[in-house]
């Protein structure tokens, strides 16, 4: 296009082929020749990559390629006054290009190459014959080649390559930055990873920066003896940590949407596009076509059609929690209990550490088999979108983890009432879990790049029938195709990789807030904790795993609300531990230090609830810049219509004078 400069273009997407073993094949009717030639016919740039085990092909796209796919996907993008309208390549200058100066997201790149790479269909007027090492496959009229391939076990894998470029200065800029602590490029990390996984550090790192302001608080509690006025300190420290993380969670809110208007996206984005590029649709959800079909085009059929798809997808819902709650309190409360008991019994402080740890690893593996059975629970609901679904199973898979990590900590805070033990238990939660947790998720990605580098090399020492000689991994793709993908714990159906994050985030966070007032000092040790978890976990995504399917999301989703129930129990939770420390020998006599305490619940209460109302969600320049756009767009159309209108009457007053 005229005035549109040429995108370098990079290698983005890796096709996984077996090697030839015969070499007397026919390459018009190979089935990696015809493929290769088939991403030609698209308009791909293919370059083929001979490797130790497999044959790798390597796409790149020009900006032309992608531009005339986004317009047959008819993709939506932010123009110039404003308004998001249907992308067409011949007025690409009417749209607005991304922070770092490139026409398409990552996202809407991803798309655009699974449209091309997923539309290759049989157009021909009668099947075709493909043939691989003696095997033969037919390539049915109006199939898809790579769904054919798939099928056939050809294909073994499509996925996203790493840009060796992008990612060694993400490295050197915010993985390998410990000088910055909070600060990271959130710009370039949505050009390269998408939008979730930008909010996600964005968060994090807000969330991080914000904690600095408790922990310095607890630290002064910790080395200033305030002696008897320290019961009066604890409630000024419970007060000021419930008001900080009220107000993280709106200054939260704001800059969450401050994000969304400075990458030009807005809240009714398609939020399934990056599930749906997966093609993981389930058959359970009805569409509206499929619903009048079902129920015919009568008004009143229609709308009966839609109340009755409505309230059955709410019973399946009511359904399915039930299920979930039922299983926690018959099979996981029990074990709860029995270790908080034991833990209560044993003197040792050698045991009790171990019993924590192999309690601690027992209860993942059996909240990890509950969180899958709620993704199969999850296929039987009738939610409208994905991100609903994956909202669902949010839901579900922290209600196991919250009791699971929670009811150990209820059981001496609030029975027992033992707060020496209550913070014994915290300091060895905090410690083991997070040391653990941080240990396993930055070691096995690489223990499985590892192992699976192993396997190859053997298999190939054995075909060669020398078990001497070191083979090495000379090509870059192969490499990536050995890493793990970054993948939900719980399965990668509805969630990826941040599922297990996030939830790792709110478990902390619950876990500092609920108990603030036992242990004000797991503040500053989460902070510490939070300042590593960034750097790893930019490790972790730009060396460690493949890199990731981008997933579109406008916020956080369900995780801002369990943030927000966990604040409503911290104000719970809290209280009843001030009354425990005010009322030690359990007279429950209404006294003025406890009727304070009650009088103080019900006050943070409201201001937690009043607070969310005074501060607005949106910045002002957001809310102006949105009305700007709005006003724009419509002062355009009015004058489009107007001239449109206008021409009409002058058509037909001409007609009329020539009769």
């Amino acid at each position: 296009m005229n005035g549109i400069e040429e995108e370098q273009t990079a290698f983005e997407i890796g096709v996984v082929v077996p090697k030839r073993n015969l070499k007397d094949e026919n390459e018009g009717c190979d089935c990696v020749e015809v493929l290769v030639d088939e991403f030609r016919k698209v308009g791909l740039i293919v370059e083929r990559v001979q490797g130790i085990a497999d044959e790798f092909i390597k796409l790149a796209a020009p900006l032309e390629t992608l531009g005339r796919a986004a317009a047959e996907l008819h993709l939506k993008k932010r123009t110039h006054i404003g308004m998001d309208l249907q992308f067409e390549w011949e007025e690409v200058e009417a749209f607005v290009r991304q922070p770092d100066g490139s026409l398409f997201s990552w996202c809407e790149r991803f798309h655009c190459y699974h449209h091309l790479i997923y539309g290759i269909v049989n157009k021909s007027q009668s099947a075709v014959t493909l043939k691989f090492d003696g095997e033969e496959f037919h390539w049915e009229v109006g199939e898809c080649l790579v769904r054919k391939l798939e099928s056939e076990h050809f294909v073994r894998q499509v996925f996203p390559l790493h840009d060796e470029v992008q990612r060694k200065k993400l490295l050197k800029s915010w993985a390998l930055n410990w000088w910055d602590l909070t600060n990271q490029p959130i710009d370039e990390i949505y050009s390269y990873f998408g939008t979730k996984i930008a909010i996600y550090f964005a968060f994090l790192g807000m969330y991080t920066r914000w904690m600095f302001f408790p922990a310095a608080f607890a630290i002064t509690l910790q080395l200033i003896d305030f002696g008897s006025l320290q019961l009066l300190v604890l409630p000024l420290f419970f007060i000021g940590v419930i008001l900080w993380a009220v107000m993280f969670s709106q200054f939260w809110k704001r800059k969450n949407s401050a994000l969304l208007a400075r990458w030009q996206i807005s809240y009714s984005a398609g939020v399934d596009l990056g599930h749906k590029l997966l093609g993981m649709e389930w058959s359970s959800l009805q569409s509206p076509v499929e619903l009048l079909r079902k129920w015919g085009t009568d008004k009143t059929n229609e709308k009966e059609a839609y109340q009755r798809n409505e309230w059955f997808g709410c019973l399946m819902r009511f359904r399915n929690d039930a299920m979930v709650i039922l299983s926690i309190i018959c099979l996981q409360l029990p074990f709860e209990l029995a270790y908080a008991h034991l833990y209560e019994v044993i003197r040792s402080d050698v045991m009790k550490f171990a019993l924590t740890a192999i309690y601690l690893f027992v209860i993942q593996y059996f909240t990890r088999v509950g969180g899958k059975l709620s993704v199969k629970l999850i296929k039987y609901e009738n939610n409208e979108t994905t991100e609903k679904r994956a909202d669902s199973l949010v839901y579900k898979v922290f209600g196991l983890y919250f009791m699971q990590s929670y009811i150990g900590i209820f059981y001496h805070a609030l029975l027992h009432r033992n707060i020496l033990t209550l913070r014994q238990v915290l300091i060895q939660r905090l410690l083991v879990y997070q040391v653990v947790e941080n240990l396993l998720e930055n070691s096995l990605p690489y223990l499985k790049y590892s192992y699976k580098k192993y396997r190859v090399r053997n298999k190939k020492k054995r075909e060669k029938g020398s078990s001497t000689g070191k083979i090495q991994f000379t090509s870059r793709v192969e490499k990536e195709y050995l890493k793990p993908s970054y993948s939900a714990s719980i399965g990668e159906e509805l969630e990826d990789g941040l599922f297990d994050d996030f939830l790792e985030l709110a478990l902390q966070f619950g876990m500092i807030m609920m108990f603030a007032c036992a242990f004000p000092l797991a503040f500053a040790f989460s902070a510490v904790n939070n300042i590593t978890e960034i750097r790893t976990d930019a490790l972790k995504l730009l060396t460690m795993f493949k890199r990731p399917i981008p997933r579109a999301a406008t916020n956080i989703g369900a995780w801002l609300n369990i943030f927000q129930f966990l604040i409503v129990m911290s104000i719970c939770t809290n209280c009843a531990i001030l009354v425990c420390l005010y009322d030690q020998e359990g007279n429950w006599s209404i006294e003025p230090g406890l009727a304070a305490i009650l009088v103080m619940e019900h006050l943070l209460l409201l201001i937690k609830f009043g607070f969310s109302r005074f501060v607005p969600e949106e910045p002002a320049w957001v809310r102006a810049s949105r009305a700007k756009n709005a006003t724009q767009a419509q002062d355009m159309c009015s004058k489009q219509l107007l001239r449109t209108i206008s021409g009409v009457n002058k058509v037909f007053g001409k007609a009329k004078e020539k009769e």
